[in-house]
């Protein structure tokens, strides 16, 4: 297992030390009355410099009144309202510059008559046709896949898990494990979602990379044969850390934007996808460890340093990174 785990680690080391990347831009149409439209168009921003992304309406559309921008946290938003002679049912909106990016966006169809439409525009399909009343399009299949994505593309979330994977090694303490930090970060992000209790997200952000340093520590700890309340119960360090990565789930979700009269099932399915990417990175991780236990070389001695220390290393900068950022 040790063999495979470091091998991962060094993957997991040399991604850029960036987390939550997967910021997708968030579309919203209201009808307002027949083939009148209230538009919001939500897209990531980093400081002043906003995605180059622009809606493409269809040509029966024309502006009523000017555009409002206001800047937000991490993002620009922009609105408007259009007058779409015929309505937009059965027509195209496209989103320019959408396949030189890396992201996607969210777009919520919200008509006078009929339920909300929830629909997803990638890189490879910038259009997507607005679909008539009769059809039923539910969030799950838009942000289910932005659940699996956030998690997969989170390196401080996988670092994470995967010090766990490393601390723990026995499968039934890692279920346990695994599953504390599962309902540790849905009572966090249910909880921010609704509006129940907030934190602010960069103070919470810093504290995500000091857990991945503690957990780094209990390993070397753990090696160097030191028995701490960690290692006997795992599940405990999880839940607590669950919480705090919790709020950087939901500051990710914030981000992406939410249905106002959809917010419990969008955050159901989001939430399902960032478990089900999770699920998928800790099956690979062991799946891997039997291949490599049965053909792999066996490392040199010291070899075993290099995750903890890595991992500790890129989560101190993350740490220093963050806190730095507060203050400018």
């Amino acid at each position: 297992m040790r063999r495979f785990l470091l091998a991962l680690s060094f993957l997991i080391l040399s991604a850029p030390a960036k987390a939550h990347e997967v910021r997708p831009g968030y579309l919203q149409i209201h009808e307002i009355e027949p083939a009148v439209y209230d538009f919001t168009w939500k897209t990531p921003a980093r400081g002043d410099m906003r995605l180059a992304l622009n809606v493409i309406f269809p040509s029966e559309c024309r502006a009523v009144g000017e555009a409002r921008m206001t800047p937000s946290d991490g993002a620009v938003i922009e609105r408007w309202r259009s007058a779409c002679e015929g309505g937009l049912p059965g027509k195209e909106i496209a989103i320019e510059n959408l396949a030189a990016s890396l992201t996607d966006v969210i777009l919520r169809f919200e008509p006078l008559s009929g339920p909300p439409k929830t629909l997803r525009i990638t890189g490879s399909e910038p259009r997507v046709e607005i679909p008539a009343e009769t059809q039923n399009h539910s969030g799950a299949g838009a942000y289910f896949p932005l659940g699996v994505e956030h998690i997969l593309f989170g390196v401080d979330h996988l670092l994470f898990v995967l010090c766990l994977l490393i601390l723990i090694g026995d499968v039934k303490r890692l279920i346990g494990a695994v599953t504390a930090f599962t309902v540790a970060h849905s009572i966090t992000l249910a909880g921010v979602t609704f509006g129940w209790f907030s934190l602010a997200i960069a103070p919470v952000e810093a504290c995500i990379a000091l857990s991945i340093a503690f957990v780094a520590e209990e390993i070397i700890r753990a090696r160097e044969g030191t028995v701490s309340a960690t290692q006997r119960w795992p599940w405990i360090a999880s839940f607590c850390f669950g919480l705090l990565h919790g709020f950087g789930f939901a500051s990710a979700l914030r981000e992406i934007g939410l249905p106002e009269s959809a917010a419990p099932l969008a955050l159901f399915f989001f939430n399902l996808g960032v478990e089900a990417g999770q699920i998928l990175f800790i099956i690979a991780v062991l799946s891997a460890v039997f291949l490599c236990q049965r053909y792999a070389p066996a490392p040199p001695h010291w070899a075993w340093r290099a995750p903890p220390y890595g991992a500790g290393i890129i989560a101190s900068f993350w740490f220093i990174e963050r806190t730095v950022s507060m203050f400018l």
